[in-house]
């Protein structure tokens, strides 16, 4: 649960989706990044050290860049966490369903 509040937070900023967003595609470096955002280099590192905390992300050094991609293991965490929801919800949709075909049946 601690794990979801960290990346829920994190991913609650406008800023730190589209930044999340942006390495869907793969790994970018901050200068990549930041092309186009409406907020400064230092700020997308500051963002992008956000979403590695929540465990989001993972970087690694480039020469002298740091490159930024998702970290699967911490967006299966997440994931796994909003399963829960969706497996919970199916499986009272399909309760409602059945009462409601019993009910027609009488």
């Amino acid at each position: 649960m601690a794990y979801a509040n960290a990346a829920l937070t994190a991913l609650g900023d406008p800023t730190r989706r589209e930044i999340f967003e942006r390495l869907a595609s793969g790994p970018r470096s901050v200068g990549e990044i930041a092309h186009d955002l409406p907020v400064s280099r230092p700020a997308v590192s500051q963002h992008l050290l956000r979403l590695k905390e929540a465990g989001l992300v993972t970087d690694h050094a480039e020469g002298n860049r740091r490159v930024y991609r998702i970290d699967p293991a911490g967006l299966g965490a997440l994931r796994q966490w909003l399963d829960r929801f969706w497996d919970d919800a199916l499986a009272a949709f399909k309760a409602e369903a059945e009462k409601e075909t019993e009910e027609k049946q009488r």
